[in-house]
């Protein structure tokens, strides 16, 4: 049985070579593909693929947040996630979304495939550049999650968190949403709150920071 593949990133130039090196497996399928986060989200729920594979730096809505909104929304797709960075941050980031899978643009065809087929056969996988000290830290992580009360924004603050960091005005913001302009005012202010911060400029370095953005696109 044919296996369907949704691509993520927000680059044409990786999503054709990706493309090209998986249809050269006779059983997978590339489906779809979606350059920006929130675009990832709205095929995934039409297509209905069975993997998604998601780069994790992407406008409008990060891999992370597009990542948590499939796997909550979408039952029976799985989410490989794809990124240049080995960075614990997104590893574990992406992890705690949802991902099944966590593999470095850096790898090889054989690698890629490999990762496909123990996604498919319900394993998780993580690149070998990655593996041994991120899971040792998110296993400590998830032991010191109760201890540990980070300030809590909801998914709605941090998709305007992102959008904010990236650059887009208020006007903006509201019609990529589909809310009004005092709606988006009122949540800025809301975040600006819970995080005690006081400018745009330091919700950018905080939005940084927490990987909810890279500003490399």
């Amino acid at each position: 049985m044919t296996k369907r593949i949704l691509l993520a990133d927000d680059h044409k130039l990786l999503r054709d070579g990706l493309r090209s090196l998986l249809e050269k497996q006779p059983d997978l399928e590339v489906v779809g593909e979606a350059e920006d986060g929130r675009s990832a989200v709205l095929l995934t729920q039409e297509l209905r693929p069975d993997i998604v594979i998601m780069d994790v730096a992407m406008p409008n809505l990060n891999g992370i947040e597009a990542t948590r909104h499939i796997t909550s929304r979408v039952s029976g797709t799985r989410v490989i996630a794809l990124s240049a960075h080995s960075d614990r941050r997104f590893v574990t980031g992406v992890l705690e979304a949802g991902a099944s899978a966590y593999l470095l643009k850096e790898c090889a065809y054989e690698e890629l495939v490999f990762c496909v087929r123990s996604v498919l056969a319900n394993k998780t996988y993580l690149s070998p550049g990655v593996a041994g000290d991120i899971i040792r830290d998110y296993r400590q992580r998830v032991s010191n999650a109760k201890a540990k009360q980070p300030v809590a924004l909801t998914p709605r603050e941090r998709e305007v968190l992102q959008v904010l960091a990236e650059g887009k005005t208020t006007k903006e913001i509201a019609g990529l949403l589909g809310v009004s302009i005092k709606t988006i005012e009122t949540y800025r202010k809301r975040i600006m709150d819970r995080l005690d911060l006081h400018s745009v400029a330091e919700l950018t370095k905080y939005a940084i920071r927490e990987g909810l953005t890279s500003l490399d696109h």
